[in-house]
């Protein structure tokens, strides 16, 4: 019974969660710690915690902690699968459809209108991560208190490492990482 109940909740967490892992976090709370009450509310921050700083998408980390909490390894199976399963249905019927119709002017001139739209949500996106990683508490005031101009340093490096020296990404992140380990340790002593 627990397994059917994970699985009905993680499939409409996976089916109603548009907007990605954020947007989802509202509808995992209500599941686990509202309706269901798996997690308690500190747990649950817990999890936050936890989804965020795992590799992968944070719905489907949640679905995992979730399902390993209430009922452990096949709990994390079947929570997992279940947020999974609404996202593959839709693309799978999405690319049959797009298989079908491609040749279809109207499908193109869709699609060719929908990219600058993702080009100002991903713009959105990197701006507001670059708003937070320079300014303390993002007004823009330009005051010593309220600049990083480290992390300023870093974007700059980071920057030119990628557009002109064609670096691995994974490197200059691993390299940034290693700069603020190496300032922070200098500072400490």
């Amino acid at each position: 019974m627990i397994y059917l109940q994970l699985f009905l909740s993680f499939l409409q967490i996976g089916a109603f969660s548009f907007g990605g892992g954020y947007a989802a976090m509202p509808l995992i709370q209500e599941q686990v710690v509202t309706l269901h009450g798996w997690l308690t509310a500190d747990t649950f921050a817990d999890l936050v915690t936890i989804a965020e700083m795992t590799p992968g998408p944070i719905a489907i980390n949640a679905a995992t902690f979730v399902g390993t909490q209430v009922a452990g390894v096949p709990g994390a199976v079947v929570a997992t699968i279940a947020c999974v399963l609404p996202s593959c249905l839709f693309v799978t019927l999405l690319a049959m459809v797009y298989t079908r119709y491609r040749d279809l002017a109207l499908l193109q001139q869709t699609l060719a209108s929908l990219r600058p739209a993702v080009v100002a949500m991903i713009a959105k996106a990197g701006m507001a991560i670059l708003i937070s990683a320079f300014f303390a508490d993002q007004t823009f005031r330009l005051a010593k208190d309220n600049v990083s101009f480290r992390m300023i340093c870093y974007f700059a490096a980071a920057l030119f490492l990628l557009r002109k020296k064609k670096a691995n990404p994974i490197l200059v992140m691993v390299l940034c990482g290693i700069c603020e380990m190496l300032f922070t340790a200098a500072v400490s002593l």
